[in-house]
């Protein structure tokens, strides 16, 4: 473990085949506020990060990683290596994967939308089963939400209003993984995102988008500074110790009747519109975090 007088060497893992302007200037966010702070950082896509030669994991040589992808078997590698990674690759396995979130917070005390989940299918020329959707149907009602397990930024997340629509949603995921959700009705596009750095707040933003239930920044939504209670807080930080995560963003239903929801839990948020918004030093904040951390 590096000494405070030493000079620390990170790399800051991308996905490989990055096409999105917002995840790689959030790496050169965290490069640049790390530099502040003396380490030197550089930003690697995730081509062959690590292997297994020999029977033994052959990693990089690095104080630390910051791993802003989702590929699990990297960072699974990674860890085996001895890195230390921020987020940790369980967490990050277990935000990947929306279903997993919820069952992982389930029987907490943590209030989250019902869900039911979408048994896993093999077969190319399977049929959605009518007696399960007509359990789904009742169990959630209508309108509802049908969310694809894995995505980012509103993608395989869709509303769904009748009976016609879940039947052709189903035949069109079958094959992937998915699940079904209740609609909280907290306002069209409305939910607030809660930015957390070592499992304490940081800043809240309401995101409100006026053409799509879905309050993404990317999908046309927009941001602005909300000031959260101790409640919200005191709900966020649990969650976040519940799923051991150093960095994150927590999407936070409320209904029409205050009653909030935990409904998603990104291990990689994208937070420029939150610094924007909030004036915070997200990504700064996230540097010294980690930095201290391998210094104790």
């Amino acid at each position: 473990m590096p000494c405070s007088n030493v000079i620390m060497n990170v790399i800051i893992v991308v996905n490989a085949y990055i096409g999105n302007a917002s995840q790689l200037s959030q790496a050169e966010r965290i490069v640049e506020e790390l530099n502040k702070l003396g380490v030197n950082a550089k930003i690697c896509r995730n081509f062959n990060l690590a292997r297994i030669e020999d029977g033994k994991i052959v990693a990089p040589e690095c104080d630390f990683v910051v791993y802003l992808d989702k590929d699990k078997v990297a960072a699974r590698l990674l860890e085996r290596a001895g890195r230390r990674l921020f987020n940790r690759a369980e967490a990050i396995e277990v935000c990947d994967d929306k279903m997993l979130t919820h069952i992982r917070l389930a029987d907490c005390g943590i209030a989250m939308p019902d869900c039911l989940y979408a048994p896993l299918c093999y077969s190319k020329t399977a049929q959605p089963d009518k007696m399960y959707l007509a359990d789904v149907s009742r169990s959630l009602g209508f309108p509802l939400v049908a969310k694809a397990c894995y995505g980012s930024l509103g993608a395989g997340v869709e509303l769904i209003e009748n009976a016609d629509a879940l039947t052709d949603y189903e035949r069109r995921n079958i094959l992937l993984p998915h699940f079904y959700q209740r609609y909280i009705d907290c306002g069209r596009g409305e939910d607030i995102r809660v930015i957390l750095v070592g499992g304490k707040y940081v800043c809240a933003m309401r995101r409100i988008n006026d053409r799509d239930f879905r309050s993404n920044i990317e999908l046309g939504g927009r941001g602005e500074r909300y000031k959260a209670d101790e409640a919200l807080i005191a709900l966020c930080e649990r969650v976040a110790g519940e799923l051991g995560l150093d960095y994150c963003g927590m999407d936070i239903l409320t209904d029409r009747d205050g009653r909030r929801y935990v409904c998603e839990v990104n291990s990689n948020a994208f937070f420029a519109a939150a610094e924007r918004v909030c004036g915070v030093n997200i990504a700064g904040a996230f540097a010294k975090y980690m930095t201290e951390c391998m210094k104790q």
